[in-house]
């Protein structure tokens, strides 16, 4: 007589399997793993101590940055300021996308006050077919007073427009959205209004060799690490001086 047959007339049931022991081990393996991951995030996120020695400096003899160059960026911010930000930025870049959340808090807790100036300088990849037309767009919302508000919404729906093989009906969406006159808008993007201010930008990035984006300067210190964490303790360590 079979064994599964036997046990059926007896009534006897399976013997149960090891494999329930192994519950709590993959548990435990999970919340080591979530552990971790938070661990990671935190040293990457945190802001260093103004004064830690992990924080980039200036090279020796480091230049000023050619501040006339900004012209050929767009501003925000107290012409004055004491601190003076800058990003080399590509609307189709994942990491600029993901640094954008750094730069509205920087707009929040130091532009707003005076304490910093910021400058994003335009410098579309090569690689990124729709990042021209997205620089195009957020320009000619400037035309309109409405420049950061689509920077802003650029980089937060990038994955909706990034992919397309009509980025400019998104962007009319945008601009709609916004509340812009369309036709100007439109017109502003048929006409490559704002090519020339881009290429101007993209030069400025040549000049200074800068080929990676986004590339974070405060004053002449070029950041190692973009993001929130490195870029304010950056911030407050110049304001200090």
């Amino acid at each position: 007589m079979g064994e599964a047959k036997r046990r059926k007339q007896t009534g006897q049931q399976a013997p149960k399997g090891s494999g329930g022991g192994q519950k709590p081990l993959i548990i435990a393996l999970g919340v080591g793993v979530v552990a971790l991951i938070v661990a990671i995030l935190y040293f990457v996120t945190a802001a260093p101590e103004p004064t830690s020695d992990e924080l980039p400096t200036a090279a020796p003899n480091a230049s000023p940055f050619p501040a006339q160059q900004d012209e050929y960026g767009v501003s925000i911010g107290d012409e004055d300021a004491p601190v003076v930000v800058r990003e080399f930025a590509d609307y189709q870049c994942p990491a600029c996308q993901r640094f954008a959340s750094a730069t509205k808090k920087l707009k929040e807790q130091y532009v707003a006050s005076g304490q910093v100036r910021f400058v994003y300088f335009d410098l579309p990849l090569q690689q990124h077919q729709n990042a021209m037309p997205a620089a195009m767009a957020a320009r000619c919302a400037g035309d309109q007073n409405s420049y950061w508000e689509m920077h802003d919404m650029l980089f937060d729906n990038q994955l909706e427009w990034s992919g397309s093989s009509s980025p400019a009906e998104t962007f009319e969406r945008y601009a709609d959205d916004l509340g812009l006159e369309i036709r100007r808008f439109n017109r502003c993007m048929e006409t490559d209004l704002h090519l020339e201010d881009i290429e101007q930008s993209r030069r400025t990035a040549v000049q200074l060799r800068v080929t990676s984006t986004p590339t974070v300067m405060v004053d002449n210190i070029r950041l190692t690490r973009p993001g929130w964490g490195q870029l304010s303790a950056v911030v407050e360590r110049e304001l200090a001086r």
